[in-house]
């Protein structure tokens, strides 16, 4: 519980690094920065548990695509979020990716949505509703549509990429290592051909290594050993609700961010719809774990 925690901790705060970071530098900038430093962390996590030789050996043909959608895709699209709309939005319209992953197992598991499903995604949609107006709900002129589209579109990536992994045997360290291992190249490569790479100051690289060390380094590492750890993953997994006030706490305090009564309500909705679907598995976990 303690190194879930650690990592809900961590989670809080990179919505506050993005916005920092992101003051200065490109969505694709602050992509190649993070990924580097995360490559490089998870290489050595990788080398210290005597795995680089698996590594290197097999793994790399799930890595050819598994990379270009995390975290190349995926990170894109959810920076592409963050530079346009208030970090409080973003944030807030970027914990649907559990909803979107229960909708896009249908077709992709052949799992069939419970009613309790289909309630969670009305409750918590509605909440993007409000989030993505503002609180005008009758009022259909979004404020930013675009932005509300990269984030909405950020949770189905992030949900598509888990669900096609649901076979891949890859040590998850190792994953991860290959993955960013295959999307440094080509964000290297998009490097070069779009903005090149200039200096903005020792504040916009500390928030880029931040990112990079934090949101896909060691929080990974931490809510992997509470994953393994724990008797009943529901017990972690419910932690993640802890981490949406604090990291509209620290967008005040620290971006300066006034938090909208629109983003509050919209993510009491969303939180809800979340909650309504751990609600109708916990029973299911306890059962199996009787037996």
């Amino acid at each position: 519980m303690l190194f879930g925690l650690g990592a809900v901790a961590l989670w809080s705060t990179v919505a506050t690094a993005f916005k920092v970071a992101l003051v200065d530098m490109s969505p694709l900038e602050l992509m190649w920065l993070a990924s580097l430093v995360s490559w490089l962390l998870m290489g050595a996590l990788v080398v210290r548990q005597g795995l680089l030789g698996e590594a290197l050996r097999k793994g790399w043909r799930t890595a050819a695509w598994a990379g270009l959608m995390n975290p190349v895709a995926y990170y894109l699209v959810l920076f592409g979020a963050y530079d346009r709309l208030p970090g409080q939005e973003a944030m807030a319209l970027n914990y649907t990716w559990a909803l979107a992953m229960a909708f896009l197992a249908v077709p992709i598991l052949g799992q069939r949505l419970t009613r309790i499903d289909v309630l969670a995604g009305l409750v918590a949609y509605s909440g993007v509703w409000v989030i993505a107006t503002r609180g005008q709900v009758l009022n259909v002129d979004f404020a930013d549509p675009l932005g509300v589209g990269l984030a909405l579109a950020s949770t189905l990536l992030w949900a598509l990429y888990w669900l096609l992994n649901v076979r891949d045997a890859r040590p998850p360290l190792v994953a991860q290592w290959q993955n960013f291992g295959v999307g440094l190249p080509v964000l290297t490569l998009l490097m070069l051909l779009g903005p090149g790479f200039a200096w903005h100051g020792w504040a916009t690289l500390g928030a880029g290594v931040y990112v990079g060390l934090f949101e896909m380094g060691i929080a990974f590492v931490l809510w992997q050993l509470a994953v393994h750890r724990v008797s009943r993953t529901a017990k972690v997994s419910n932690l993640i609700f802890l981490s949406p006030p604090v990291s509209l706490l620290l967008l005040h305090l620290v971006v300066g961010e006034p938090i909208l009564v629109s983003t509050l309500v919209g993510l009491v909705l969303i939180l809800g719809g979340l909650g309504l679907q751990q609600w109708q598995k916990a029973p299911v976990t306890a059962a199996q774990e009787s037996s």
